[in-house]
Parts: structure tokens; C-alpha cells; sequence
């Protein structure tokens, strides 16, 4: 992108809905309750014909330093000092207050451009709104409904005119830059990869992961210890987390975007409907991941929710991992290390061989092993085996273990292919699919894990029936020939 642009204001003005607006879709959590924002969040922008990158902060709020709201401003300056310019918000409808006054001198101390935004401009009673915000000193307001989309163009012209139009439109000089420059391969000219090499792991393409877990599990510090820096809002507070937030790694030269989520409580207890946009926008970035790593409290391990966050990502089919997080509080760490993992192998049967490192996300301890099963787990879920090997371990197997008759007639297993990577799934050609037992499954996915190495994903087995040459063709009615009429029956001649 060209240039960044930070979104401010104080508390509940629209930034996050005009975030959503500019980014085409709806990323930032939007709610009428003020301050739903507290991280700074990145995203791309489209505004007619102007590419940028823009931030989304939290409102401003006078605060000290070490309360909430004093750490949520820390992040919003460190938004402005990122970013190029600002779009300053203000509510055209409730007009000014000294909140938005005091975010009017910080941005000129700064020194960078700023575009002053009236939002709500199609409410009644707005006029007066803008009229007012002249005193701001920071040019003409530029009225919009980010809501509503209106206003657009003329936040476009003032953008144009504040950064520069050079700077504006570079992207398109460089578009147009890159077709004159375009150089079309000759056909031939690249080999065809031979079948070894298209199973092969890449490990050049960025890997997504996710951090989840319950409400102050330790997510937060653990990636701000990953970054070296405050990126993230961290507290002894919990459930400060509202978004889920995507920041960017680099781990011995892996490009690997992190996933930060708020706290997922059991569904019970979720009742207010700003906790529950939290948990949907968690279980998006669950969806959306390769890797997710489960954060557990060492001082309170495998706690119901836990296990149904680690049964959820297997069900969804993500690669999982799990981060004994706080073990410097941990006295006696042999022993409860052994405990841990005698509960790992009992309480989650579902995922045998699942990866469990204890880290501790305030001084740093643990992190690389961490990142090294991260890589590990990640390549082993995307995987593929040939289908040579996968028939010759078939017919292993069954010699080992027969399929059982079911209601007297044998199974038989005749062939089988792997349909898919990200997670490993299987086809099994076979007789009567429908009446495969669950035990048997098992058993071969057990088998699929140990033979084949692929401890800690999750599998799928399903089965297919071969047709059946007799059976009736769809589209094809069977032709009936007429019955011929039967003579009928006479009695004998008499004399």
C-alpha cells in the first residue's frame, strides 16, 4: 500500500463502522455499547480508486496510565505515530465535547495531515454538529454516513488532498508500470513437477494460526513476547480482548500471521450480546486458521471448556496444539509435567499424539519450542501419501485385522486413496459402507497415525460402495416385451 491512515475519535463517534465501510467487509465488532474497540486493528482499504492501509483505535479517553483506558490510549498514539495521516471522527450529530478537543491538539502537535470527518451527517440536527467543529482549527469538516455510505466521494477528494495526489495514486502508476514491464513465458519454458515433488511440504507460503482459549489464559502476552513489543492490550483484567486481531511474523524467515481472540467462556454463561459477537469472531478465526493453539493455565489445566475448545478444533479440522501457559508459576515441574501429559493421553482420546509444551508468556521460557510444534503439526496437516502405498498398507492391515462380517456376510476393503490434505482425509472403497462399525474406523485411523506418522491432526475416513453391475441404470427405463396370450384351455372331444 502507499500509505496508512489511522481512524481516531473519542468513544462510539463510527470509526469501526466506517473501518468495515472502507474494507468492504465486516471486520471490526460494531455495537452501540461505547469503547467495544481497545486494540489497534490493520486492514486494507478501497475508497473509489485510492488502495491505502488503515488502522482501526480505540476511542480516546482521559485517563492514568495504568488503568484500561490509559492503556488503550497508549495504543491509539502508537496508531498515530504508524500511521501517515488521520481521519480524525467527530459526531456531527451530538456535537463537540472536550474529549474531541484534546484529540484535536495531540494530532497537531504531531505535525501529519488530518481530515476532519463529521459522521452521522443524515441524522436531523447535524448542521449545528459541523458548524461546530470548525473551532477544531483542523480545516473544513468532510460530512459522511459511514453507516450509510454516503459521503464517500468527498472523503475521497479531501484524502487526495491532504497526503498528495503523487502519493495517493502511486499504486496505479505502479500497476501501469508493471504491464509495460510484463514479460510473457515461453511455453515449455517450466518443467512439469514430477509426482514426489508435488507431495512435498512448501514451506515458503505464510502459515495462519490462531491463539485461543478461556478468558485470561495468558494469548495476548504470549504474542506480544513473540513480537518483542506492546502490540497487543494486556492487563490483569479479564475478557480485555474483543476482536480478533491479525498481526504479522517472522520466525527463522517463516511468514506466519497470528490470530488474537478473545477469551471463550462455556456457552452458558455468555449472555450480553457484545461477548457473544467476541465468541463468533473467535470461531471465525478458528475457521479461518491452519494451526490453532489451545492456551491452558498450568495452575488450572483441562477445565470443561478446555476440552470442548480442543474437541471443537478437531471437529472443524485445524491442526491443534497446546501451551501450558504460566509454568514459571509451577514449583514442583517434573512431577506435574508427567501429570499433564497422563491427562492429555486420558482426556483427549479423540486426537492421539497431540503436541503439548509448557511456555511461560512473561519471561519467554518454552516459545521456541512451541513455534518448532507449530511448524511441525502444520507440516504433518498438510501431508499427502501416494496411493501405492496407501493399497499396500491396506492389504497389510486387513491380513493383521479383517474387517468383521457383519449379520454374516464379510466385509471386504478393496481399495483406498487419499481425496484431500489440510486435514488428511481417505476414501475406502468397500462392500455395504453403511454397515462399517465405528470400531473398525478406528482402528484404522489408529493405524493411519503410527504407520504413516501422523500423530496429532485429525483424520477422516469415509467409505465408499463399488456399483453394482446388476442393478438398474438411472435415466434408463428396462424394456417390457407384451406376454403372449395363453390358449385356452378346451375339454376333450366326446366320441
Amino acid at each position: 500500500m502507499s500509505f496508512t491512515i489511522a481512524i481516531v475519535g473519542r468513544p462510539n463517534v463510527g470509526k469501526s463502522t466506517l473501518f468495515n465501510r472502507l474494507a468492504g467487509r465486516k471486520l471490526a465488532l460494531v455495537d452501540d455499547t461505547p469503547g467495544v474497540t481497545r486494540d489497534r486493528r490493520p486492514g486494507d482499504a478501497k475508497l473509489v480508486d485510492l488502495r491505502f492501509r488503515m488502522i482501526d483505535t480505540a476511542g480516546l479517553e482521559v485517563a492514568g496510565p495504568d488503568t484500561l483506558e490509559g492503556r488503550m490510549r497508549a495504543q491509539t498514539e502508537a496508531a498515530m505515530d504508524e500511521a501517515d495521516m488521520s481521519l480524525f471522527i467527530v459526531d456531527a450529530k451530538e456535537g463537540l465535547t472536550p474529549a474531541d478537543e484534546l484529540l484535536a491538539s495531540i494530532l497537531r502537535k504531531r505535525g501529519k495531515p488530518v481530515v476532519l470527518v463529521a459522521n452521522k451527517a443524515e441524522a436531523k440536527g447535524s448542521e449545528s454538529g459541523m458548524l461546530d467543529a470548525w473551532r477544531l482549527g483542523l480545516g473544513e469538516p468532510c460530512p459522511i454516513s459511514a453507516e450509510h455510505g454516503g459521503g464517500m466521494l468527498d472523503l475521497r477528494d479531501a484524502i487526495v488532498e491532504a497526503i498528495g495526489v503523487e502519493r495517493a495514486l502511486a499504486h496505479e502508476n505502479k500497476a501501469t508500470a508493471e504491464a509495460l514491464t510484463d514479460v510473457a513465458i515461453a511455453p515449455g519454458s517450466l518443467d512439469e513437477e514430477d509426482d514426489e515433488a508435488a507431495l512435498a511440504y512448501d514451506n515458503t507460503t505464510p502459515m495462519r494460526v490462531a491463539i485461543v482459549g478461556r478468558p485470561n489464559a495468558g494469548k495476548s502476552t504470549l504474542i506480544n513476547r513473540y513480537l518483542g513489543e506492546e502490540r497487543l492490550l494486556t492487563g490483569p483484567e479479564a475478557g480485555i480482548t474483543r476482536d480478533s486481531i491479525s498481526v504479522d511474523f517472522e520466525w527463522k524467515g517463516r511468514a506466519i500471521k497470528l490470530f488474537d481472540t478473545a477469551g471463550m467462556r462455556r456457552k452458558a454463561k455468555v449472555q450480553e450480546k457484545l461477548e457473544k459477537l467476541s465468541v463468533a469472531d473467535a470461531l471465525r478465526a478458528i475457521r479461518f486458521a491452519e494451526v490453532v493453539v489451545v492456551i491452558l493455565d498450568s495452575t488450572i489445566p483441562f477445565e470443561k471448556q478446555d476440552l470442548q475448545i480442543v474437541d471443537l478444533i478437531v471437529r472443524e479440522g485445524r491442526a491443534p496444539v497446546i501451551a501450558f501457559n504460566k509454568w514459571d508459576l509451577i514449583e514442583d515441574r517434573q512431577a506435574e509435567l508427567a501429570s499433564l501429559r497422563e491427562k492429555t493421553e486420558r482426556l483427549l482420546p479423540q486426537i492421539r499424539g497431540i503436541r503439548a509444551v509448557p511456555v511461560a508468556g512473561q519471561t519467554g521460557d518454552g516459545l521456541d519450542k512451541l513455534m518448532e510444534s507449530i511448524t511441525a503439526v502444520h507440516e504433518i496437516w498438510n501431508k499427502r501419501i501416494s496411493t501405492a502405498k496407501l493399497n499396500r498398507w491396506l492389504d497389510h492391515v486387513q491380513g493383521h485385522h479383517p474387517p468383521p462380517a457383519v449379520s454374516g456376510r464379510r466385509l471386504k476393503l478393496k481399495y483406498m486413496t487419499q481425496i484431500k490434505a489440510r486435514p488428511p482425509a481417505f476414501m475406502v472403497s468397500c462392500t455395504r459402507p453403511e454397515a462399517v462399525p465405528e470400531s473398525y474406523t478406528r482402528y484404522l485411523t489408529n493405524a493411519l497415525r503410527t504407520d504413516f506418522g501422523l500423530p496429532g491432526v485429525p483424520l477422516r475416513v469415509v467409505y465408499r460402495g463399488g456399483d453394482n453391475p446388476f442393478a438398474p441404470k438411472e435415466g434408463k427405463t428396462k424394456r417390457i416385451l407384451p406376454k403372449k396370450p395363453r390358449a385356452p384351455n378346451r375339454a376333450p372331444r366326446r366320441g
